[in-house]
């Protein structure tokens, strides 16, 4: 039952996820005047297919692990255009349409994070209470004397070499906001300050200057060195998240920007070897919590989701060949230098851009095996 429950949640978040992706081209191609010949879910052999009275092809194919959607290209040597489509052709469109159309399907990915998000805050979520277990000793908690049932009240970030301002915490509903805040000051290195409750009701702060933070390196815990862990509680004691729509929508924007940008910098950390390359996940990490998060119920698995749709967005966006980064960057040389790469020189990118793409497959194959072989 459970092998079950994984494959179709695995097939329900690639589905959904590479479905939203590929639309946000599709509808950004349409709004530019752009025949859309294709709109594929899977690689492969089509199990489904129907044309639509706009000559557009949905397909859904054989090997549930991505999608496309194949515009009308001049380009594209298996397509021979009229006059008349030419006006209809990607590449005939300005350098602003084309961009417009490639940046709309991983900024789709992010649109479906907030839409997630705010449901879930929509219809109330549970929420663990922002208090504190005793710090591990030697970390920069214990060090400034945070203790056991100290209660998170209040976050501020600190500029260089300057002092708390009373006045400009920001409130602390629970851990599972304070986390990201966290990960935010250790990723993006900047020091901040706690308003903290201790368990006889007195108030008091603690600054933990960027001097103080643990640095994030490939065999590390940076969270444990920083000492800051949330207490285990019981269930009844924690708190409801319940937000009215536009609440729910403001809430759920900087919840994804806070987790873009903190996975961001972790992502490049893996560039520079800050981060640890075997934090890298694959189908079977993916399949895995996708299955784990469905059990949970359906707001952990539309969290999961939102995170995973987040990561797509992000990864489509890396400067790779064969990724829509890629395109985007063959855009910015066009806007600089006036003139598009040529067709022969994006070929041997998109080669090189395969094999990139092939050796993280790999190795992100070759850490989930590792994982799982483990355990």
């Amino acid at each position: 039952m459970q092998v079950l429950i994984t494959i179709s949640a695995f097939l329900l978040t690639l589905g959904v996820l590479v479905s939203f992706h590929e639309f946000g081209h599709f509808v950004a191609a349409r709004a530019c005047g752009v025949r859309v010949l294709r709109f594929a879910i899977g690689f492969g052999k089509p199990l489904f297919a129907y044309h639509a009275k706009n000559k557009t092809e949905w397909v859904i194919a054989a090997i549930p692990l991505g999608g496309y959607v194949k515009l009308l290209d001049a380009r594209d040597r298996s397509q021979q255009l009229s006059a008349v489509e030419n006006f209809q052709a990607f590449d005939q469109k300005p350098l602003w349409q084309r961009s417009f159309i490639v940046a709309a399907g991983p900024f789709a990915n992010f649109i479906l994070a907030i839409a997630l998000f705010s449901f879930i805050y929509i219809s109330g979520v549970p929420q663990l209470p922002a208090v504190l277990q005793s710090p591990p000793e030697h970390s920069v908690a214990a060090r400034l004397g945070v203790i056991q049932g100290d209660k998170v009240v209040g976050w501020q970030v600190l500029s260089p070499e300057a002092a708390p301002i009373s006045g400009a915490f920001d409130s602390v509903p629970s851990w599972n906001a304070l986390r990201w805040d966290l990960m935010d000051a250790l990723t993006g290195e900047f020091g901040f300050a706690l308003k903290i409750e201790s368990l006889n009701g007195g108030r008091f702060i603690k600054v933990f200057g960027v001097q103080d933070l643990p640095k994030i390196e490939s065999n590390g815990d940076p969270m444990r060195e920083l000492g800051l862990l949330p207490a285990v509680s019981s269930p009844t004691r924690w708190t409801e998240l319940k937000l009215d729509p536009l609440e729910a929508l403001v809430f759920a924007s900087r919840r994804v920007w806070l987790i873009t940008k903190v996975s961001i910098r972790l992502m490049l950390g893996m560039f520079t070897g800050k981060t640890s390359l075997r934090q890298l996940g694959g189908p079977l990490s993916i399949a895995d919590m996708a299955g784990k998060s469905a059990q949970v119920g359906w707001q952990a698995f539309l969290a999961f989701l939102a995170l995973i749709s987040i990561s797509i967005g992000m990864l489509n966006l890396l400067p790779f060949p064969m990724l829509d980064g890629g395109q985007l960057l063959y855009d910015a040389w066009e806007l600089v230098a006036g003139k598009r790469i040529s067709a022969s020189a994006q070929e041997q990118f998109q080669k090189v851009g395969f094999l990139l793409l092939i050796a993280l497959s790999f190795l992100a194959m070759f850490n989930d095996l590792q994982r799982y072989l483990s355990l």
